[in-house]
C-alpha cells in the first residue's frame, strides 16, 4: 500500500511539477549566465530594459503573424529593439535630456504600449495578456502524457513535453556555448576594455553580441515565465555570486546555483508554502521564484565573503 502511494504521489509529481520546476531552472539559468558580464560591465539593468522593450515586439509579431512561434516572436522583439534605439537618439537630441533618463522613457513608454496592445487585443486564447507577460503561465506547463519516472525514458511521452522546455534547453546550450568560445574575450573586456581593443580584440562587436544573447534569453523566456523572473534573474543571482567570491568562473558557477536554487524553492514555496501556514490557496511561482532570488542577495548581502569588498573589481 505504501509503495502504492509513493508511486501515486511520483506520478503525480512527474505530470504536474516536474516540467515547470525545470522549465524554471532553464530560465534562471539561462539569464543568470550573461548576467555575471553585465553586472560586470555595470550594465546590469540592460535585461530589465531589454524585458521592457520586447514586450509590444512580441504583442505586434501576433498580431501580424498570428502565430506565437519562436521566430516570429524573435523577430517581432528585434525590431522592437530597433525602435526603441532610434527613439532613445531622438529623445536625447531633441529633448537635450541623458542618456539615462532617455532610456527610461523610452522603455517605459514601449513597456506601457504593450500591455496597451494586450489590453484593447484580443491575445488571451494563447496566453498573452498582462498577466501572462508580467508572472508568466510557468504553473500550466502540465506534462499531460506523463504517468511515472518511467516517462522521462519513454521518447513518445518525451515528444508530448511542454515546448517551452526544449527551446529553453537549446538556449541555454547556445549561451552556454557562446560563453565557452569566447570566454577569453569576454574576461579581457569586461576587465579592461583599452586592453582588450589594443591587442586585437573587436570590443564592440562583443557588446552588440552580448546584448544579443541577452536578448534571446529574455525572449525565450518570457513566454515560460513572463518579466518578473527575467528580471530578477539577470540581476540577482549574479550579484549574489559576486559577493561569495571575487573570481569570475567561479562567478558563474555560483551564480547559476542560486539561480537553479531561486527556481527551485520558488515553486516549491509558491505551491506548498500557503498550505503550512493553512491556506487553501497558491501564490504565483514567478513571484516567488523572484523573491526566493532578493532572499539570496540579502543574505549574501549580510554574510557573503566578498561583502566588504565589493567596490573591487573581480579577478580573471
Amino acid at each position: 500500500m505504501i509503495d502504492d502511494l509513493i508511486t501515486a504521489l511520483g506520478a503525480e509529481f512527474v505530470q504536474l511539477s516536474l516540467t515547470p520546476i525545470v522549465i524554471g531552472v532553464l530560465a534562471a539559468v539561462a539569464c543568470a549566465l550573461p548576467g555575471n558580464f553585465l553586472l560586470l560591465r555595470r550594465q546590469a539593468l540592460i535585461g530589465d530594459a531589454i524585458s521592457h522593450v520586447v514586450l509590444p515586439g512580441i504583442v505586434g509579431a501576433f498580431l501580424v503573424t498570428g502565430t506565437i512561434t519562436a521566430v516570429p516572436m524573435m523577430l517581432g522583439a528585434g525590431v522592437a529593439a530597433i525602435i526603441a534605439v532610434v527613439m532613445i537618439e531622438v529623445v536625447k537630441r531633441l529633448g537635450r535630456v541623458e542618456p539615462g533618463a532617455a532610456m527610461g522613457l523610452v522603455f517605459t513608454t514601449l513597456f506601457a504600449a504593450g500591455v496597451l496592445f494586450l489590453e484593447i487585443t484580443d491575445t488571451s486564447s494563447v496566453h498573452i495578456d498582462v498577466q501572462h507577460a508580467l508572472l508568466g503561465n510557468l504553473e500550466s506547463l502540465i506534462w499531460f502524457d506523463a504517468d511515472g519516472w518511467g516517462s522521462v525514458l519513454d521518447p513518445a511521452a518525451l515528444a508530448t513535453l511542454p515546448p517551452q522546455l526544449p527551446r529553453l534547453a537549446i538556449v541555454l546550450v547556445g549561451i552556454g556555448l557562446f560563453i565557452l568560445l569566447f570566454w577569453k574575450e569576454l574576461k579581457i573586456s569586461t576587465f579592461d576594455a583599452a586592453f582588450a581593443g589594443a591587442i586585437g580584440i573587436r570590443t564592440r562587436l562583443l557588446s552588440f553580441a552580448l546584448v544579443v544573447v541577452t536578448a534571446i534569453a529574455a525572449v525565450a523566456a518570457f513566454d515560460a515565465v513572463g518579466s518578473i523572473i527575467v528580471i530578477a534573474m539577470f540581476v540577482c543571482p549574479p550579484a549574489s555570486a559576486r559577493l561569495m567570491t571575487n573570481q569570475l568562473g567561479r562567478q558563474v558557477g555560483w551564480s547559476a546555483l542560486f539561480a537553479s536554487i531561486s527556481a527551485i524553492l520558488g515553486y516549491v514555496f509558491a505551491g506548498y508554502g500557503p498550505g503550512w501556514f493553512g491556506s487553501p490557496y497558491a501564490v504565483s511561482a514567478a513571484g516567488m521564484i523572484a523573491t526566493i532570488s532578493g532572499v539570496i542577495l540579502i543574505l549574501t548581502c549580510l554574510f557573503g565573503p566578498q561583502r566588504k569588498r565589493t567596490g573591487q573589481r573581480a579577478e580573471a
